[in-house]
């Protein structure tokens, strides 16, 4: 039997690409982003009380990675990219069914034009397609008891360090507010492929319109430069 969903809604992110995003949710407080509601879904009625929680859990689509088909063993990132598990042990992507799960910040309901909901410490990708929202209830769903299996906590972090040149061009721009903490915090989870480990090597990911070019080497990540990302 087959089933069909209609999004409710669309992602409004500063992650313009798949690389950068960090690889679960709220790792990265400074990411802001916005749901857009979408008819007849956008009624004040839909949302109503929906204010009073703090966090809500948002049910999306991996849109850009769904052609790839899925695997039933994966690598993941946290294992060093090179042992396998199922990919239901897994939080891959390339999935059967290609759905994500996400537990974010609620800042704000706004139902003036439409209904849109401003959210801190998503991990979704600009465009990314929503199926449902539901409130994050903690006494049921909080369980700090509970085991992690090869996921035993956070990752750890880089030091993010600046060049004059790429200060002086942050100063420069109009960059959204925070951009700068943005950029710190997602570098700070090392975005790289867990089998890049060159030193030399200059990456660059895109946030909001911008290509922030940095360099990592000896657990320090280097902003290098802030340039215009290309637009498509």
């Amino acid at each position: 039997m087959n089933y069909t969903f209609e999004p409710i809604g669309v992602i409004r992110s500063p992650y313009r690409e798949k690389f950068g995003i960090p690889r679960q949710p709220s790792l990265v407080s400074a990411a802001r982003m916005r749901l857009e509601l979408s008819p007849p879904y956008d009624h004040p009625d839909c949302v109503r009380g929906l204010a009073e929680f703090s966090h809500v859990w948002i049910s999306f689509v991996f849109h850009q990675t769904m052609d790839r088909g899925w695997q039933p063993l994966v690598r993941p990132p946290r294992l060093g990219g090179n042992a396998k598990v199922g990919v239901f042990a897994s939080r891959s992507t390339h999935r059967p069914n290609p759905m994500g799960l996400s537990l974010v910040e609620l800042l704000a309901v706004n139902v003036d034009n439409g209904v849109t909901l401003e959210l801190a410490g998503a991990d979704l990708l600009d465009g990314t397609p929503v199926l449902d929202i539901k409130p994050y209830i903690p006494f049921v769903e909080s369980r700090p008891e509970a085991s992690g299996g090869f996921v035993d906590g956070p990752p750890p972090q880089l030091r993010v360090e600046w060049s004059e040149a790429a200060r002086r061009r942050l100063d420069q721009t109009d960059a959204p507010a925070g951009f700068a903490q943005l950029v710190e915090q997602v570098l700070a989870q090392d975005p790289r492929p867990a089998y890049q480990d060159d030193p030399e090597r200059v990456y660059g990911v895109t946030l909001y319109c911008y290509n922030v070019r940095f360099g990592i080497a000896d657990g320090v990540a280097r902003v290098l430069e802030i340039l215009p990302a290309a637009q498509n």
